[in-house]
């Protein structure tokens, strides 16, 4: 499990900012839940989502990787929220280990309804809160529409100004350090 420490910021929706204890009913509730990543997202809006990463991370070196997941999985969910589990694969993939620490997780949970972001601590000093809670503000209200495909490209092209204002010096030899193509977890 990531612990987080003094250089990581975690920017959540206001709702998951509260000290979540281990839960009987998140775990049962993510028990229960069927699989529904694919049918929110197909194969097209998957594609829809990496050519949105893929234009978002040009003119500077920020990389953005998103991650959208049906559940989580039942043997997690008693004791994680969406905000730890969102901590949890913000390490397992290697986010936090970009060359300018400007790595982004956008991560999605489905069952939950929450979209949870975080970023390095490269980018601490750069922005605020603010800046990242609108960005899932916008993303939950065109969730609420149906609007699924919209909803995450918008999301990441806004993330993807937040890092051209503040990476836009650095393109020197950029090399895309995160897969593009979104990460659907079941």
């Amino acid at each position: 499990m990531v612990t987080k420490t003094e250089t990581t910021e975690i920017v959540t929706c206001p709702k998951t900012q509260e000290i979540h204890k281990p839960s009987f009913k998140r775990w049962l509730k993510h028990f229960l839940y069927m699989p529904a990543a694919n049918r929110y997202f197909n194969k097209q809006d998957q594609q829809a989502i990496a050519q949105a990463v893929t234009a978002a991370e040009q003119g500077h070196v920020g990389e953005i990787q998103v991650v959208i997941e049906g559940h989580i999985p039942s043997n997690q969910a008693y004791y994680q929220n969406t905000r730890a589990r969102a901590e949890q694969l913000f390490a397992e993939l290697g986010v936090w280990d970009t060359e300018f620490n400007s790595g982004v997780l956008l991560y999605l949970n489905i069952c939950e309804r929450q979209v949870e972001i975080i970023f390095d601590r490269g980018l601490r000093q750069a922005t605020n809160g603010q800046i990242w809670q609108d960005i899932c503000q916008n993303i939950i209200a065109k969730m609420q529409t149906k609007d699924y495909r919209n909803a995450m490209t918008n999301g990441v092209n806004e993330i993807g100004m937040v890092l051209n204002t503040f990476y836009a010096d650095k393109t020197q030899d950029r090399v895309n350090e995160l897969a593009n193509a979104p990460i659907v977890l079941r």
